[in-house]
């Protein structure tokens, strides 16, 4: 394999001769639509150069801002709209630009430009139109520079795209082919949301949700051999040297890695069907090597009994493997724990810095909605989860009704914190003075 070039190497201008050998080192075997073809040889795949740009004014943003007059957050914070954009779902904030790029659960990934480093963003457009994504929920970064975009059965790489993103046309390089993240067989149109982190050592981590409510008896060991339920990793340019990371989970979307110690985390959502008030939801923490086992479906929480319940009856007389570990934390029942982050900025006060985000998405099912809020969670000196409480609320009114539903978090460059809401279609910028 190529070996991966340190971003000083392609800015701000990157190497057409590098990027070409990278293209080729990624390989063009195996079967690809027209369009990766062609952008995978550097040629164009449309004609139409213009990419329409997502209105960031008028009644819809006003109306935003107004809604947002309802969230109650610690004293000196505050929340801002930050950008229009549709159907928001996991963002990746560039490394070296002052923009950032969304996935959606639909057919766009944006790319979210700030052109004046001002409060709001000034550009929001699709990226690589010309290709045509499915479900690209997961987005994150090489730490090179390259950004990946995990979609529902496919994984793409693309070479310096917060430098080459305007134009319809982007060179890409397929890590996993379309139907190889998961069987075809195993596609639903459930728990189909990847989220993707890249570690130090260049392996790209990407969480997969199992398709049922609880699976039935006959998947559950094929599930934990493929690592649906759970999380693998690769070689972030060609998918090579997969292996399962994570496994016993229900629907994890949403992850980050500590950038102290490097431990990988998630979050897991929970069983449906069970009430109001069980099961809780899950943060966890990959501690071992060798596909970690989090007692899924057997376990939820550090207690909950799922196999054999009615929830799950043909799972009766199954136990958890005789070791596997329990969340750092137990979340509230069915407030559907998404995206989260580890606070790596200064502007937000002490108590914040390395502590953990958590964007709750809100109950779909429950006699009462719950959640539709952000966590925060500290840490102990041992780096294992030490309390949650809520950092920023108020997105379900007086009557019950969602004025929004966060899904991601994620950490600017200033310090600020970005939040993604797929039910308003925004961005929202949170700030701090003291």
């Amino acid at each position: 394999m190529t070996k991966t070039p340190n971003r000083s190497d392609y800015r701000p201008a990157f190497r057409l001769g590098l990027l070409t050998a990278l293209l080729a080192a990624a390989g063009l075997a195996g079967a690809q639509d027209g369009t990766i073809q062609k952008l995978q040889q550097m040629k164009v795949a449309t004609t139409d150069l213009n990419i329409p740009l997502v209105p960031q004014t008028g009644k819809n943003a006003d109306t935003i801002r107004e809604n947002l007059k309802r969230i109650k957050l610690p004293p000196g914070f505050k929340i801002d709209l930050y950008a229009v954009v549709p159907d928001a779902r996991h963002m990746a904030v560039a490394p070296s630009t002052n923009m950032l790029f969304v996935g959606t659960r639909k057919t766009t990934v944006w790319a979210v430009t700030n052109r004046n480093s001002g409060d709001m963003a000034t550009e929001v457009k699709s990226f690589a139109p010309s290709l045509k994504f499915s479900n690209p929920n997961g987005v994150c970064w090489t730490k090179d520079g390259f950004l990946i975009v995990a979609e529902h059965n496919r994984v793409l790489n693309f070479p310096a795209a917060e430098f080459f993103y305007e134009g319809p046309d982007v060179a890409v390089i397929t890590v996993v082919d379309q139907g190889k993240l998961v069987p075809p067989e195993e596609e639903s149109y459930n728990h189909g949301a990847r989220t993707c982190r890249v570690a130090d050592d260049g392996k790209l981590h990407v969480t997969l949700g199992q398709p049922y409510n609880v699976q039935p008896k006959d998947k559950v060991a094929l599930y934990e051999k493929l690592g649906i339920g759970g999380m693998v990793r690769m070689n972030a340019f060609d998918g090579s040297g997969r292996e399962v990371v994570a496994r016993g989970v229900r629907n994890p979307v949403g992850m980050d890695i500590n950038p102290k110690d490097k431990s990988v985390w998630f979050t897991d959502n929970q069983t449906d069907g069970m009430g109001d008030d069980t099961p809780p939801g899950e943060l966890n923490r990959i501690t071992k090597s060798g596909g970690e086992h989090f007692g899924y479906p057997f376990i939820h929480g550090n207690s909950t009994q799922i196999a054999g319940t009615g929830a799950a009856p043909d799972l009766k007389g199954m136990s958890p493997p005789s070791s596997w570990t329990k969340p750092q934390l137990e979340f509230p029942a069915h407030q559907a724990q998404l995206g989260m982050t580890f606070y790596t900025g200064k502007m937000f006060p002490a108590k914040y810095q390395g502590g953990i985000f958590v964007a709750s998405h809100g109950s779909w099912n429950r006699t009462k909605p719950s959640g539709a809020l952000i966590n925060f969670v500290s840490l102990k000196g041992d780096g294992n989860a030490d309390k949650s409480e809520v950092f920023a609320e108020g997105w379900i009114d007086d009557n019950g009704i969602y004025r929004g539903r966060p899904v991601d978090v994620a950490v600017m460059k200033d310090g600020s914190l970005l939040i993604s809401d797929d039910f308003a279609g925004a961005l929202y910028r949170v700030t701090y003075a003291p």
